[in-house]
């Protein structure tokens, strides 16, 4: 027998493949009724229609390869973002984009810095590329933003090797937040020579007022790189879209491993209609806000306690009863996402669903908790 684990690179043989959480395939197969999904931060309303009947026409092309360069899609972005067409490169989602950054700019001998309950794709970046992960403490538990990026720690956390660092805003799966004035001040503080990769997949979803998405600050900052995905807000994550914004330089050097032909030609058409269809776009974002605070405060009102969130996630306590609780909810046809992958153990992450979803949540909630 080949013992293929030891012929992998280090740092793939050290790696633990990322945890999806459940399933879900096996799951719809077993269950007598249809489940309930609220363990993958997706979008209940769907896609814009606009977005399902482009990708429908798109399968007519289906024998063709797609655009290998994504222009239309990328220069609807440009002038929808006010950026540089020459500054954007898709992603088949933008889990592939922060693994190649890592790849690209990080390798033996160099640190990638991230903060301890960021997204579990950063420390699978940095492993793969066989960097070394520098985690920085979170924020404690009783702060405003409990679990939350502490920027100070970031900072402290940057070394002489540090080549990357990852942080989100939202992020996942806290749900906090930083504001815009505290990012740019961190912004400034790091070298020159360090490349800071912000994370806003949840970046549509947030009304918080001292939020600013990073985005403004790439004029001024060639070391900043800002990514984004169609999966969460546009309700595409089954098509699989997502791109990064940076210097045009970073983006050619981006260019080099870019995947031939990585975003399908469904995505793409899908992706350009969902950004004409601001109505529909408005209208999730509403239902969403709408919904993540009745939520939380019918949570809040069975004594458990959630963290504030600007996505369209909680993250909510159940102390020692989080393993019965979430088996119990399974059971009964409700899935939620165990963080126990993340250190948090005594956590579960609940998506935000429709009225109706929360509705059946809260009942079986209750009889569980009873």
């Amino acid at each position: 027998m080949i013992d293929f684990a030891s012929l992998a690179n280090a740092g793939i043989r050290g790696l633990r493949a990322y945890d999806p959480g459940h399933d879900l395939v096996a799951l719809r197969r077993a269950a007598p009724r249809p489940l309930l999904e609220l363990g993958s931060n997706e979008n209940p309303l769907g896609a814009s229609p606009l977005a399902v009947r482009a990708a429908i026409a798109a399968l007519a092309g289906a024998h063709v390869y797609p655009d290998p360069l994504g222009g239309d899609l990328k220069r609807t972005l440009a002038d929808s973002l006010g950026v540089d067409n020459a500054g954007i490169v898709l992603g088949n989602g933008s889990h592939e984009l922060l693994m190649q950054f890592a790849q690209v700019f990080a390798g033996p001998g160099d640190e990638v810095v991230a903060s301890q309950y960021g997204f579990a794709v950063y420390a699978l970046a940095a492993q793969a590329a066989g960097a070394t992960l520098r985690l920085a403490p979170a924020l404690p538990r009783d702060h405003a933003m409990p679990r939350g990026h502490d920027l100070d720690a970031l900072r402290a956390a940057i070394t002489p090797r540090t080549r990357l660092v990852y942080l989100a805003n939202p992020n996942n799966p806290t749900g906090t937040w930083y504001s815009g004035a505290a990012f740019e001040a961190f912004l400034e503080a790091v070298p020159a020579e360090v490349l800071v990769v912000v994370d806003e997949a949840y970046a549509e979803f947030v009304d918080a007022l001292e939020y600013a998405s990073a985005l403004p600050l790439l004029a001024t900052h060639p070391n900043l790189i800002v990514t984004r995905t169609f999966s969460k807000a546009h309700a595409l994550a089954g098509l699989r879209v997502g791109y990064a914004l940076a210097h045009p330089h970073c983006i050619a050097v981006m260019e080099r491993v870019r995947e031939s032909f990585n975003v399908n030609a469904p995505g793409l058409a899908a992706a350009q209609a969902s950004l004409a269809d601001a109505a529909h776009l408005a209208a999730s974002l509403d239902a969403n806000r709408a919904q993540r605070q009745a939520l939380a405060g019918a949570l809040r009102a069975r004594g458990l306690a959630v963290s504030p969130s600007q996505t369209n996630f909680l993250l909510v306590e159940f102390g020692d009863d989080t393993a019965r609780v979430e088996a119990a909810l399974l059971a009964r046809g409700v899935i939620l996402r165990p963080m126990g992958g993340y250190g948090l153990g005594d956590c579960l992450r609940i998506t935000v669903g429709t009225q109706d979803d929360n509705a059946r949540l809260l009942a079986a909630l209750d009889e569980v908790l009873a």
